[in-house]
Parts: C-alpha cells; sequence; structure tokens
C-alpha cells in the first residue's frame, strides 16, 4: 500500500519528439499511478522542468532543436541530484558512457521495453525517498571533521588516544601493531603530528625495497660506494632531522639490516653506506608490523634485540570487527572525506546496507571499507549509497554457504571463526538484548561477579541503563 502511495506522488517528465512514444508512456505511466507530463522538444521540456520539478525526466537523446545531452546538462545545472533516464534508439558506447558520466540516472534503448523502464523508474523514486529522509545530514557533518582524524569512540580506541598523548610528551621509539588495513600509518603521523609538526615526516616500506637499496634508502651512500652511485645521497635518517621515520612493514627486513637498525637505536648514530664519517641520528623512529613478531622471533626471522628496542612502547590497532561501535562513525568521516576529494553528494548508506557492513568481517579493515565506499561513491546513482552500489559484498555473501542466523555463534557472517573475546562480546550482548534482568540477575546467568561484569561493559563499550 505504501508503495503504491509513493508511486502515485511521483511526476514524471517525458521529453521526446515522437508522438507516438510519448502517448504510449503517457498511457502506460498514467495507470501505473504516475502523475505525468509531456514536452516534444528540449526548450519545451527544459521549461516544464524549471517550472514544475518533477522527480523523474525521461530524456530523448535526439530532439528536433537541441541535443538532449545539452538539455541534461541545464537539468543538472538546475537541480544536480535530478533523476535524468535518457532514451535513445541508437546503440553506440560512446553516447551510452557519455550519458553516464554526464549525470543520467540510467540509459535505456529504444524500443522502450516497458518492464526496463519501470524498473529504472522506481530505483530513481526509491532513490529519492532515501535521499529526502536523510538529505544534508552527512554533508553537514563533515564540518565535524578534519583530514587526518583517528575515527574511534570505543574503549580500545579511547585507550590509544591515551597512549599517543603519552609518547607524543618524548621521542622513544613506538611499536605499532595492527592487521593491514588498520590505520598504523595514520597513528604514526597523529604521533609526528603531535610531537614534530614543523619537523620532517619520512615514510618508507621495508618490503617495497629490495634490501640492497633499502639500506643506502636508510642511511644514504657516498659517491662511488656501489655501482650507479655517482654522487653523495642522504638517507631518511639524515633527512628526517627531528622528525620521524616511519618503517612500515618492518617485519619483512632482513637480519642483516635489523643488526643496522639495532646499533642505530643503541648508539643513535650511523655511517652512509660506503663513509666512514659517523652521523648523530636525531629522529624519532615509529615501526609497524601485521606479523607476530614474537613468532618471528622463535622462528629465527626477527632479531629479539631488536623487538625489545623497539617494544619500549607498543600499539595495538584492533581490527575493524572488534570495534564495531566505530563502524558509523568511520562511515561518516570516510563518506565525508569521499566527497571532499571526489566532489560528491553521498548522504550515507541505507539502513539495509549498514545492517550488511555490521554483519560483515572486514577482513581489509578500514582500508576495504573506503575502497568499498569510494567505488560505490563512483558509480552510484543516487546521493544514499545501496546495496545494488556493493556488488563485492554481495557476490562475497553469495559465495558462502547458506545457513540459518545465529546458527553458529562462533564464527560471523563471512564465515571467520571468532575470537574469545569475540565470542563472549556476542554472549554477553545477546543476554542483555534477551532478558530483562537487573545486573544482579544477569550476573548470575553469566557466573560472574558484579565487577568482573561492569569491568566488561566497559571493556566491550556495552551501555547498560537498567538495575
Amino acid at each position: 500500500m505504501e508503495r503504491e502511495k509513493a508511486k502515485v506522488m511521483a511526476k514524471i517528465l517525458v521529453i521526446d519528439d515522437d508522438s507516438s512514444i510519448r502517448e504510449t508512456l503517457d498511457l502506460y505511466l498514467t495507470e501505473e499511478g504516475y502523475l505525468v507530463e509531456t514536452a516534444a522538444t528540449g526548450t519545451d521540456g527544459l521549461n516544464k522542468f524549471t517550472q514544475k520539478p518533477p522527480d523523474v525526466v525521461i530524456l530523448d537523446i535526439r530532439l528536433p532543436d537541441v541535443n538532449g545531452f545539452r538539455i541534461l546538462e541545464d537539468i543538472r545545472e538546475e537541480d544536480e541530484n535530478a533523476k535524468v533516464i535518457m532514451i535513445t534508439a541508437h546503440h553506440d558506447m560512446e553516447s551510452t558512457i557519455r550519458a553516464m558520466k554526464e549525470g543520467a540516472f540510467d540509459y535505456i534503448h529504444k524500443p522502450v521495453d516497458v518492464n526496463e523502464l519501470d524498473i529504472a523508474i522506481r530505483k530513481a523514486t526509491h532513490a529519492l525517498e532515501m535521499e529526502k529522509k536523510i538529505k544534508g545530514l552527512l554533508v553537514e557533518s563533515s564540518r565535524d571533521f578534519k583530514v587526518g582524524d583517528i575515527i574511534g569512540i570505543g574503549p580500545k580506541m579511547r585507550e590509544i588516544f591515551k597512549t599517543i598523548g603519552v609518547v607524543s610528551q618524548n621521542r622513544t621509539p613506538v611499536l605499532l601493531q595492527g592487521e593491514s588495513g588498520t590505520g598504523k600509518e595514520l597513528i604514526a603521523k597523529v604521533i609526528h603530528n603531535n610531537t614534530a609538526a614543523d619537523e620532517p615526516y619520512i615514510g618508507i616500506n621495508c618490503s617495497a625495497i629490495v634490501e640492497t637499496l633499502l639500506e643506502s634508502e636508510l642511511f644514504g651512500h657516498e659517491k662511488g660506494s656501489f655501482t650507479g652511485a655517482v654522487t653523495r645521497k642522504p638517507g631518511k635518517f639524515e633527512l628526517a632531522r627531528y622528525g620521524t621515520v616511519f618503517l612500515d612493514e618492518i617485519s619483512e627486513m632482513s637480519l642483516n639490516l635489523q643488526a643496522k637498525l639495532l646499533r642505530v637505536l643503541q648508539e643513535r648514530e650511523f655511517e652512509r653506506v660506503g663513509g666512514k664519517d659517523r652521523i648523530k641520528v636525531n629522529a624519532r623512529i615509529i615501526a609497524a608490523t601485521n606479523k607476530d613478531l614474537k613468532v618471528m622471533i622463535q622462528e629465527g626471522l626477527f632479531r629479539d634485540d631488536l623487538y625489545y628496542r623497539l617494544n619500549i612502547v607498543t600499539i595495538t590497532i584492533p581490527p575493524l570487527r572488534e570495534r564495531r561501535e566505530d563502524l558509523k562513525p568511520l562511515i561518516d568521516y570516510l563518506i565525508a572525506k569521499i566527497n571532499l576529494d571526489l566532489h560528491k553528494h553521498i548522504a550515507g548508506v541505507s539502513d539495509e546496507m549498514f545492517h550488511i557492513f555490521n554483519q560483515y568481517s572486514w577482513p581489509g579493515n578500514i582500508r576495504e571499507l573506503e575502497n568499498l565506499l569510494v567505488r560505490a561513491a563512483v558509480v552510484a546513482k543516487g546521493q544514499v549509497l545501496v546495496k545494488s552500489d556493493f556488488p563485492e559484498l554481495q557476490e562475497a555473501a553469495a559465495a558462502r554457504p547458506p545457513s540459518s542466523p545465529g546458527a553458529d555463534p562462533f564464527t560471523d557472517a563471512g564465515g571467520r571463526v571468532l575470537t574469545l573475546d569475540e565470542v563472549e562480546e556476542r554472549h554477553i550482548r545477546r543476554v542483555l538484548r534477551d532478558t530483562k534482568k537487573n545486573k544482579g540477575e544477569i550476573c548470575d546467568i553469566l557466573g560472574i561477579s558484579r565487577p568482573t561484569f561492569e569491568r566488561k561493559l566497559e571493556k566491550y563499550g556495552i551501555q547498560f541503563e537498567r538495575e
């Protein structure tokens, strides 16, 4: 019933010079419950659009007075969010690409398939409905964010913020641990900006450069020290001055270079490759890894003495699946950033899409979330990102074997085995959701003391208001 009501309210403007097409579409769409107006020329259609803006425009590309692409441009100048479905008898690739590039909502070939047209109109009106619900909320909220912010409202991220504040008071080495895509380099930059913002920040990926070149990159070299060294070259430690050297993926550094880095940390000085002069190191060293260095030490792949030198302050960044309370503010922040970078006006994701996000395991963490949102924003036809804008997640869901909700409490929606903390958090939340007990009774159900219960509520960022 609501669907029929929404359809009746939708106004459609048909701009086509073919009288038979105008009459056919007018009759069909009116019978379907839409309010229809028609125009035989681009000029007449544009006048009707500006005088009485419709919800959806069906626009022919070939018009007698002006090219349909020009009308599309004029319509979007009037309303950049206008939903324009373009139709044409020509099946050329260039026209299709140009139409979508210039902002058409959809592109349909003649003879018009009414079922295809009906689906396109429904998608357009649905996009309009969602845009009206949350119009401006996220765009306005973008001023609350600054580029380079670390987004986090849960207890784990609050502890990281505290640690950043402490290490920003000194220049001790910092080791950042976390899965790929969790934001280790962002945290390194925040530490740098709070310690020595006026000094250089120099990052280097230890896995992206072969060992022979990595040594030269870090320490520099003298002229003639090896084939191709035609001039003296300062290294990263020298260029950083009193700033920061960020060594990403330090686990990929060879044992030979690890020994030289250890010497730098111990003696705070080094020599260029092929040189004899000792150069003072004044920069802070921040190292990052997505591997367990303790396991690598046991396997003989990482020096234990270097580990203890780097491990003076360690910040472990939790994966996104362990900080789901941060998912909504992260989406808001990333979309605001995307709007700024791509000159878009995305207002947010649909409720259905957020539910899917919340159930997803996020193996690529925040980087994966950002990449998905960027791709969706590029192809989205409305201001609200919906399920069809994320084909990658649909393919991942289709590849999983079907299972009933809650059938396996030890895996997530992506089939990943949960950690002990995740299982515990899920169990506590389920007990709180399914019972109306007070804290004392819930403690009895969980088999834990009241202080332990309070600590777990804080640990998992769970709000509990009943007494």
